[in-house]
């Protein structure tokens, strides 16, 4: 498809450098090579993108160089998609891909392995290795993709202004009547229009007591006048995502939702005055809760109050590190991107998310989308 958005996408340049950043990494630790599975670390290393099955297909990375282990049957799709280069090394249906993959290996070979695999792989893997020579390559992988690229960020700025768009939409959309299935639908469309092709990575739209269940209610939902509305949605962009949420309501609030609306917006922006270069994550979520504490909520995770982190990282992955949560001892570097949504739930009655995401510059904190305004008005 053709690419009609104002920023760029991923070039293979970027990916051999991170490529090579890996390849080095192995090197330090003296592991002879990294298997990469169907998995979001595939695509971010070498662009190619496949859907995880029963079936392996990846990649074994080496301090020298790549090959791509795929079935017999793929390798033509494999070679019409967007990849770095490399030697596609086939396995037939009737053969051990572990013993395949450690062919291509010295003996004695220690093999790092992405910790998206599943866990039948790694079975396989222990038994043609031995589990001592396999090393969880989760650590190894994570710190490479923790820091954005400024055209990562770029790509995550304007997936998110897209999303923010898609979020005035629909609060016009949003009517008495209205089924919650039917703004998911316009959701969807909306993304598409503005050049999503995916349309919605994900929708939550609830309304009323539905909204006091973190991440939605089972079943079709219809608007009423003086419910609340909590809509969390959003889209890919070259494999980066969006997430934003809003809760609002459309006629006069009462008093007690516009006071829990004020007190999740404070704990909000208490997270990011939080959010300074070399500052842990934890203490990101320690001031939300702080916030909400001053307030009689809580603590810790009792409700009414906050049940969850007070945010988690996004890149290729919605829900990635660094996660803002309780004694994370992360600390905070440039590059960085993460969600700030310290939701309030009161059981029985309704909750509040106000989903913004920050990253990480040279100075300190940026909004990748400006705070809602107030309980109607859910726009800056």
């Amino acid at each position: 498809m053709s690419w009609s958005h104002p920023v760029a996408k991923i070039t293979d340049d970027e990916r051999r450098q991170r490529l090579a950043r890996l390849q080095a990494a192995l090197e330090d630790k003296a592991l002879d090579g990294c298997l990469l599975g169907s998995t979001e670390s595939l695509r971010y290393f070498t662009g190619l993108d496949w859907h995880p099955s029963e079936r392996l297909l990846g990649a074994l990375v080496t301090p020298k160089g790549v090959r791509y282990i795929a079935p017999g049957f793929e390798k033509s799709r494999v070679e019409s998609l967007p990849r770095l280069p490399g030697e596609i090394v086939i396995w037939q249906e009737d053969e051990a891909t572990a013993a395949l993959i450690a062919s291509l290996l010295p003996a004695n070979a220690r093999l790092a392995l992405d910790d998206a695999l599943p866990l039948f792989i790694y079975h396989q893997l222990a038994g043609a290795f031995g589990a001592d020579r396999l090393v969880d390559g989760g650590r190894l992988i994570r710190d490479l993709r923790l820091r954005k690229s400024q055209t990562e960020i770029a790509l995550i700025k304007h997936a998110m202004g897209l999303t923010l768009e898609v979020h005035r939409r629909a609060h016009s959309f949003i009517k008495p009547g209205v089924r919650s299935s039917e703004v998911v639908r316009h959701i969807d469309e909306q993304h598409r229009a503005l050049g999503a092709e995916g349309g919605s990575s994900f929708c939550i739209v609830s309304f009323g007591l539905a909204t006091s269940l973190p991440h939605g209610a089972d079943g079709d939902q219809i608007y009423a006048p003086g419910d609340v509305v909590l809509v969390d949605t959003g889209c890919r962009l070259d494999g980066y995502h969006s997430d934003l949420t809003r809760t609002y309501v459309l006629e006069e609030p009462t008093t007690e939702f516009a006071a829990a609306w004020a007190i999740e917006r404070e704990a909000q922006q208490a997270v990011f005055e939080a959010a300074r270069l070399g500052a842990s994550c934890g203490s990101l979520d320690d001031a939300a809760r702080r916030v909400l504490a001053e307030h009689g909520l809580g603590p810790d995770y009792a409700l009414p109050g906050l049940p969850h982190r007070a945010g988690h990282g996004l890149g290729m992955e919605i829900h990635e590190e660094p996660y803002i949560v309780r004694g994370n001892a992360t600390r905070l570097e440039s590059g960085m991107c993460f969600s700030n949504e310290p939701m309030i739930v009161f059981p029985g009655r309704f909750g509040i998310r106000l989903e913004d995401h920050i990253h990480m510059t040279e100075t300190g904190a940026e909004w990748f989308t400006k705070p809602a305004k107030g309980p109607t008005e859910p726009f800056a």
